[in-house]
């Protein structure tokens, strides 16, 4: 199983998914992907298995990915202040992997229905779900 977590700025909500999907679940190898050198950096001391930083590192993980994880602007081009490009969008969102999507209102993006919550909340939500998927595939 491919689990990508894809985060931008400090990496600081790409940092928690790896920490709390390592303690759930510490066989699980989850490739850290940046968009930057400092998201990178942080998700790999998180415990993530593998890393890597920038726009084709999106696209080529994206390829063969089971799940993708990161905050919602990784589907919106030009979010995290100008750090998904067009083709980092659009690779995350042709990708056949099921995503989970976390909402984040510094994407200057709201999704109706989705109750504001602290990020503590949504990683949990985060980690039930890929047991869920986890369970499903065994």
């Amino acid at each position: 199983m491919k689990i990508i977590i894809i985060d931008g700025q400090g990496g600081k909500m790409g940092k928690c998914v790896v920490e709390q999907l390592k303690k759930a679940r510490p066989e699980l190898a989850l490739i850290a992907v940046g968009t930057n050198s400092i998201a990178t950096s942080a998700m790999l001391k998180a415990g993530a298995s593998a890393g890597a930083t920038g726009e084709n590192p999106v696209i080529v993980n994206c390829r063969d990915a089971d799940i993708i994880i990161g905050p919602i602007g990784i589907v919106i081009a030009d979010s995290l202040l100008g750090e998904i490009t067009p083709a980092m969008a659009a690779a995350v969102g042709s990708s056949p992997a099921f995503k989970i999507l976390i909402p984040s209102s510094r994407c200057h993006q709201y999704v109706a229905g989705c109750r504001e919550l602290p990020l503590g909340e949504y990683i949990r939500d985060v980690v039930e779900r890929v047991e869920v998927l986890l369970r499903e595939r065994e």
